[in-house]
């Protein structure tokens, strides 16, 4: 079976869009700076598992987390503190904190590990919420592929108070291997908080530039070439997106 087929379905897919699907999705089954591509799957099965995890609706609903479920709904592939940072990231990131976050480092789970979950996690959420818009099934995950992570980490990644994790700015950036990181001359901080896992950028500026509006047609009153929407559409409905998913970027 092709992964990622649109035919027939109600409204037509873009190219460039089932590209970067299949990409992404070729890329998580793979061994990535600091999770294998064993667990990077159950990462995104965890992602997806989320949404039905009791303990989260309890949180969700505003009851105590030490109530009769105390422990995530979860598939026992990953170690606790990856799947207490997946689940909270997938069904309640308008409430991370950073003393939630710090709590979690220790016992081999670091800053790093921590990153690129996040860039997993949005990868998939990006996607399945795609397919949910069109009323489609989830794309099943694929095979994950052999190998070790690795374990690489950015010599000019540091930390500032800027965020809670080390990042490479654009400037630390050149003339290092993170120089592609950057390509164009605007960057969204999304791109920055996620250095620490250069794999994972690179990822979602593939993603980003299928999914999402791009710089370039940034300022543009009617659609991008491609686009049936204005831009000024697409920030009503993004904003609209956001408030419905208490999101305070």
């Amino acid at each position: 079976m092709t992964q990622f087929d649109y035919t027939g379905t109600p409204y037509p897919v873009r190219n460039d869009i089932v590209a970067a699907n299949r990409l992404a999705w070729d890329r998580i089954a793979g061994p990535g700076n600091w999770w294998s591509g064993a667990e990077r799957i159950a990462i995104a099965e965890e992602v997806r598992r989320a949404n039905s995890c009791r303990l989260c609706a309890e949180r969700k609903a505003g009851q105590a987390p030490a109530g009769t479920h105390a422990e995530h709904d979860h598939t026992g592939r990953l170690p606790p503190p990856a799947v207490e940072a997946i689940h909270r990231i997938a069904t309640d990131p308008a409430h991370l904190r950073r003393d939630w976050y710090e709590g979690l480092l220790g016992d081999g789970f670091t800053d790093a590990h921590y990153v690129e979950i996040v860039g997993i996690a949005v990868t998939v959420v990006c996607i399945d919420a795609f397919h949910r818009a069109l009323n489609l099934p989830l794309e099943p995950l694929p095979p994950a592929r052999p190998g070790a992570p690795s374990g690489y980490r950015p010599a000019t990644a540091i930390l500032s108070d800027q965020a809670w994790v080390p990042m490479i700015g654009k400037a630390a950036s050149l003339g290092t291997p993170e120089a592609d990181l950057y390509p164009g001359a605007h960057t969204g901080n999304v791109i920055t908080a996620m250095s620490l896992a250069p794999d994972m950028v690179r990822l979602l500026n593939d993603t980003h530039t299928a999914h999402y509006v791009d710089f370039a047609t940034a300022g543009m009153a009617g659609p991008a070439p491609g686009w049936s929407l204005s831009r000024p559409q697409i920030e009503l409905i993004a904003t609209r997106v956001s408030i419905l998913n208490q999101c305070h970027y």
